[in-house]
């Protein structure tokens, strides 16, 4: 043990005493090619905080985002590691962690295995992660603005972990944050998915789509989906689409409609943006609703027709980021019923670069998940 290396904590388990771990980090923006397997110093933790021994973390397009300089959060630097999405065990807790942790009712202990809030809103004063948490600016993001999973170990609030059922994997667990989180508050929160409503969910293959598909299932509505391929099309079938067509070729509009005997559906789920934006709008049914949370095709679109949108009182809802709340809420949900993960392929963290360029070349079906 190396329990005078961690002087705040109450405990460290580990079998050596690591000075340093192993990272997939890059400091310049590029390729692939500048993402480097390296070593970098213990991260850093206070009062607050767990230290994660991280056994699965998440591949998310944000990450190959930020990589590439297309598109950076606020209060992105350099250098970055990314993996918002990361699962592991508790390896050392902060004196002040189990008081955290009880105060809404969670028993953690050392071993435990978790998974982890990446969104860093309500982190409490004695975390080394307090002081960037708003939800409509600057709001710190694990692996995206501070440190992430793209490594052995991972300083996390502990107010932002949750437990993890004996009985499923970490990459099942690391394959829920953003992705589950994401299209659970655009559906529900944002755009009052109802049973009974029809869906239209764009990229139906993504990790996001495939879990927006499922969770609007479960929730009693009907789904028809897009993608760029039969084979990603039956994907989204397999997922619980009623029917899904390419989106390359097809007039998504009319497809809509004939769908749903001319009526259009209630809502479409969108984070493809300007590609199919104009198509997203006339799919859409009387009083439908239009729900936006992501931009991966540009980031400007056009209202197709002012007359259409005032006359069918079409709404436009931009989805914001998730509340601290629904975390908990919806991590039990995940661990209750009976999803998908939507796992594609497991790399080796020291892999991920091919796991970016295949992300940037679409060759993905729900997530891929990279094992340090």
């Amino acid at each position: 043990m190396a329990i005078a290396r961690y002087p705040s904590f109450t405990l460290i388990s580990q079998t050596k005493d690591l000075k340093t771990v192993k990272t997939l980090t890059y400091s310049e923006h590029g390729s692939p090619n500048v993402l480097t397997f390296t070593d970098v110093p213990d991260p850093s933790f206070g009062k607050g905080d767990a230290l994660i021994r991280v056994r699965a973390t998440g591949v998310n397009r944000v990450d190959v985002a930020q990589r590439n300089g297309w598109f950076t959060l606020p209060n992105f630097s350099l250098p970055n590691i990314p993996g918002m999405d990361l699962a592991g065990e508790i390896v050392a807790l902060g004196v002040d962690a189990l008081r955290l942790a009880r105060a809404r009712g969670l028993d953690i202990a050392i071993g435990d295995k978790v998974v982890v809030d990446p969104s860093m809103s309500k982190v409490p004063l004695s975390s080394n992660l307090h002081g960037n948490g708003d939800l409509y600016g600057n709001l710190d993001v694990i692996g995206a603005t501070v440190a992430g999973g793209y490594a052995e170990l991972c300083t996390v609030p502990a107010s932002h972990i949750h437990l993890i059922p004996k009985n499923m994997s970490f990459a099942h667990a690391a394959a829920f944050p953003t992705a589950w989180m994401t299209a659970h508050h655009a559906l529900f929160d944002v755009g009052s998915l109802c049973a009974g409503e029809t869906l239209l969910v764009h990229a139906g293959a993504s990790g996001v789509s495939l879990a927006a598909i499922q969770l609007a299932r479960a929730a009693g509505a009907k789904v028809y989906a897009t993608a760029s391929s039969d084979e990603k099309c039956q994907r989204a079938v397999q997922a619980g689409a009623t029917a899904a067509v390419i989106n390359r070729t097809t007039d998504i509009a009319q497809w809509s409609k004939e769908q749903t005997s001319g009526r259009g559906v209630d809502m479409v789920f969108d984070h493809v943006g300007a590609a199919l934006w104009e198509a997203s709008m006339f799919a859409l049914a009387p009083r439908g609703r239009l729900v936006n949370c992501g931009n991966t095709s540009g980031d400007k679109a056009t209202i197709p027709s002012l007359g259409f949108l005032f006359h069918m009182g079409i709404q436009i809802l931009g989805s914001d980021p998730y509340r601290y709340e629904e975390f908990a809420e919806v991590w039990q949900k995940f661990c209750t019923q009976d999803f998908d993960p939507s796992i594609d392929t497991i790399y080796q963290l020291k892999e991920g670069a091919e796991a970016h360029r295949q992300m940037e070349l679409n060759n993905v079906s729900g997530k891929f998940i990279l094992i340090p």
